[in-house]
């Protein structure tokens, strides 16, 4: 590449401009003697400057090469009618990642998003809980008070408060204002390994390994009641919008689906061969998959059913399920996954699910066809524990034993 006289004469002045900041003396005098140039205060930081510029460029240039391959493939996977156009409300992850967040200093077991700010948070094998920018991929502050692994954290509706379980046997509540913690519930006797705030913010259920449920009073920190009838470790529990029922995997291999009200078990459902590690209830505008009739009556009725349609579990045997909740139907079995699934995540669209494994890959799967429509293959270097989906904005975020959080953009 040839340069013109001013070029040449502003990187000269920049390189000796460099040359004075590290103190390198006697190359400052002999490059200043042969280049015939002398410091001037307008080019002072100039080649730092430019370096940093060019790393930035090529990284941009990088995304995009790997953007257009991306692209390219998508289209020639797809019939001759051209590829699938998806909206922004049906925007799926791809590589390569927009951010890895670095700091944890061990596995990150679970991460979830702010309901309203660009925040993600994250929970940690270390003790600590994270809180990150994922627009800008900056670090915000550590949480501190656990003193073991932290399990398992989520916000109340508002984002206002932020609680987490640990295998300390406790679980936090923190202001999200302040980051401070305001209280400590005890009262498992065990690993706590998931909490969840109930929708109304009021209360709190939490799942240990010593195989209950409790259900908390946000207001007291008081154990309000006790759901027993796991035979072992409760690994993790979801809620229906409505607040009125639970769903819950287990070291048993079985889904229960619980009455809160009641405190009762409503539904034993097993089909999985190994343990549970992972559950979620379906959005409202989920689609049926392949093949599905609903149950009628003895006058043809399709027997009506309440709150969400389906759930979704994730096995240490690497399949996922689909269940039918009003009837315990298993309706499908995802495969495809290498090793243990250890999250799994319904699309807001209700069109795809997402799951995470400890084979390294996040993979989609499209409900209605019945099956794997991306793989994302070596997402994180190591096993990937944990993922979860931004509420306004289309962003996915996966925790691995890697020690790092990532974060995908949507589109």
């Amino acid at each position: 590449m040839v340069l013109t006289n001013k070029q040449k004469e502003e990187l000269n002045g920049a390189i000796l401009d460099y040359m004075e900041s590290c103190g390198y003396k006697a190359s400052l005098e002999q490059f200043r003697k042969e280049a015939e140039v002398e410091l001037d205060p307008k080019k002072k930081g100039l080649l730092e400057k430019k370096w940093t510029s060019v790393v930035r460029l090529q990284k941009k240039v990088l995304d995009l090469e790997a953007k257009v391959s991306s692209l390219e493939e998508e289209l020639t996977s797809h019939a001759p009618g051209g590829a699938v156009r998806r909206g922004r409300e049906e925007a799926l992850p791809r590589g390569p990642e927009r951010h890895t967040l670095s700091g944890h200093r061990n596995s990150v077991n679970a991460v979830r998003f702010h309901p309203t700010f660009s925040l993600v948070v994250s929970a940690s094998e270390d003790a600590s809980i994270k809180v990150w920018d994922y627009e800008s991929g900056e670090f915000e502050r550590t949480l501190k008070g656990h003193t073991n692994s932290v399990q398992d954290i989520d916000f109340d509706k508002n984002g206002n408060l932020l609680v987490s379980c640990a295998a300390d046997l406790t679980i936090k509540i923190w202001d999200f204002q302040s980051y401070e913690c305001t209280k400590t519930l005890h009262g498992h006797d065990h690993n706590v390994s998931c909490v969840r705030f109930m929708p109304s913010g009021d209360h709190i259920m939490s799942s240990s390994r010593d195989k209950t449920i409790k259900m908390w009073e946000v207001a007291t920190g008081y154990c309000i009641k006790t759901f027993s009838g796991h035979e072992e470790w409760v690994r993790k529990i979801v809620i229906t919008p409505d607040g009125g029922q639970i769903a819950s995997v287990s070291n048993d291999q079985s889904l229960r689906l619980w009455n809160v009200v009641k405190g009762e078990c409503t539904a034993i459902l097993k089909e999985h061969t190994h343990v549970i590690e992972c559950v979620a209830f379906s959005p409202d505008n989920v689609v049926d998959p392949p093949g599905f009739a609903p149950l009628t009556n003895g006058d043809g009725e399709t027997k009506k059913h309440t709150g969400p349609k389906y759930l979704a579990t994730g096995s240490r045997d690497k399949n996922i399920k689909l269940w039918e909740v009003a009837t315990g139907r298993c309706l499908a079995n995802f495969v495809g996954h290498d090793n243990w699934v250890r999250g799994i995540k319904f699309h807001p669209c209700g069109k795809f699910l997402l799951s995470v494994s400890d084979d390294k890959s996040v993979r989609i799967w499209d409900i209605a066809q019945g099956r794997c429509v991306r793989v994302m293959a070596e997402a994180h270097p190591h096993f990937i524990s944990c993922l979860d989906f931004a509420p306004n904005n289309p962003h996915l975020a996966t925790g691995s034993v890697d020690d790092t959080v990532k974060i995908w953009k949507c589109n």
